[in-house]
């Protein structure tokens, strides 16, 4: 395996729709766009395999609530004996837009439970693919947004950003996250 495409989002149809679950969302598009194999259990989550052109690539959705994703993502890291460079985490952003997406390597978790965990199990120079949520203004509103659904105006842009994602996973793959990110916006513009 020569990459770990992990996104992150809690388990069970409840949250299906959370935007703390967008992370989910964009592996799911990932795999149904590039042919990955059917979904099944491993890593204390669910797996899915392909290829995005030359590269091979194991997609992971930690099945360990988002506090607990490190857990999942360091085991699979280990049994394919993965560097933190052979990461990506696909998770959402409350500091950007949203619907807006931005890619790193490394940096603070932001608060977020998902990051946090996956630092404390893995270090903190991955790579992240940040998908704007939006901040609710305040932040006593916080966990009610992020655990919130997306609204059903929402679901065309969440639909499109998705696709534009999956759609332009190739120069993720690649390594070329500058192509990535215009590529996607690219495809994001009114």
């Amino acid at each position: 395996m020569q990459q770990l495409w992990v996104g992150l989002g809690n388990p069970g149809a409840q949250y299906a729709l959370h935007r703390h679950n967008v992370g989910f969302m964009a592996v799911d598009a990932i795999a149904e766009v590039h042919g990955f194999s059917p979904e099944k259990k491993g890593f204390q989550g669910w797996t899915r395999e392909g290829r995005i052109g030359g590269q091979k690539i194991l997609l992971l959705k930690p099945a360990t609530f988002m506090n607990e994703s490190g857990r999942a993502v360091g085991d699979a890291m280990r049994f394919y004996k993965l560097g933190e460079a052979d990461v990506t985490v696909f998770h959402d952003e409350l500091d950007l837009a949203p619907f807006k997406v931005k890619v790193k390597t490394g940096g603070g978790t932001a608060g977020h439970n998902g990051l946090r965990s996956t630092e404390a199990h893995i270090g903190n120079a991955f790579r992240r693919v940040r998908i704007g949520i939006g901040h609710p203004g305040h932040k006593d509103r916080v966990t009610r947004h992020v655990l919130g659904n997306y609204a059903k105006a929402e679901m065309d842009d969440l639909a499109d950003m998705l696709g534009a994602i999956a759609g332009e996973a190739k120069w993720l793959a690649e390594g070329n996250d500058a192509r990535f990110m215009s590529d996607v916006a690219l495809r994001l513009q009114p």
